[in-house]
């Protein structure tokens, strides 16, 4: 469980997340809004790249703001960006192998979850290329296959659907949708794919200019008329 109590980040004058107060405890849980509103901004709080003015983050009881980044790594913290960032000169295994470098593992325990991994997001037959021969998908897959290997405790997914057609879309989904039971993490997914979230996420919140306006399960969240005024754009529905 993830429990965000009066999280507040200002950049000058600008408020990105406004005393945001949430308990996450879904295997999927989304997060929507539209662009500006607070939400990479929230991965980048967990992930120890912004530090927020005030407020608690614990995660299954671990006080998260007192650790680095690379400390969060350890503690079991994988993220995915917008931007994949894949080494081209690197095999594909090899891209996802330096996750598991710094973690306390024998080498046959490493191997076996690197395995496992690529099986999971379907690059074996590729495991052994040189990533910069991959196409975009495949390149998200081993971002994705970095998230998942080892033992993570908690995945953050940074609009991984953007830019792919509905069948790579649709494999993404199965696999994100897979992840609690290959591994036990959670994942929080940031996607402007509303299907996506649908599809996969069990609860959902909806920031808007740093604010929480809805929170709960998503489908009850995504007919909510203030998160369809907001965040789909419909002005005839009222606030």
């Amino acid at each position: 469980m993830i429990s965000i109590d009066d999280v507040t980040v200002a950049f000058g004058g600008v408020t990105a997340l406004n005393c945001l107060t949430v308990i996450l405890d879904k295997p999927v849980f989304g997060i929507i809004g539209p662009n500006g509103a607070g939400k990479t901004t929230f991965l980048n709080v967990l992930s120890g790249f912004v530090t927020p003015q005030s407020g608690q983050i614990t995660m299954d009881g671990a006080d998260i703001l007192r650790l680095a980044p690379h400390q969060r790594a350890r503690w079991g913290l994988r993220r995915s960006f917008q931007k994949e960032q894949v080494v081209d000169e690197l095999s594909v295994e090899d891209n996802v192998r330096v996750v598991l470098d710094p973690l306390a593992m024998s080498g046959n325990d490493r191997e076996r979850a690197l395995m496992a991994a690529l099986e999971f997001v379907g690059l074996s037959a590729v495991r052994g290329l040189n990533a910069a021969g991959l196409n975009a998908f495949e390149r998200r897959m081993v971002e994705i296959a970095r998230c998942v290997v080892g033992k993570p405790r908690l995945i953050l997914l940074d609009e991984p659907g953007a830019g792919f057609s509905q069948g790579e879309v649709d494999r993404l989904r199965q696999i994100i949708d897979g992840i609690r039971a290959f591994n036990g993490a959670t994942t929080l997914l940031i996607d402007h794919d509303v299907d996506l979230i649908q599809a996969v996420c069990q609860d959902t919140m909806v920031l808007d200019f740093g604010s929480l306006i809805a929170v709960g399960a998503t489908a009850a969240v995504l007919t909510d008329p203030k998160v369809r005024a907001v965040y789909l754009g419909m002005e005839d529905v009222a606030a």
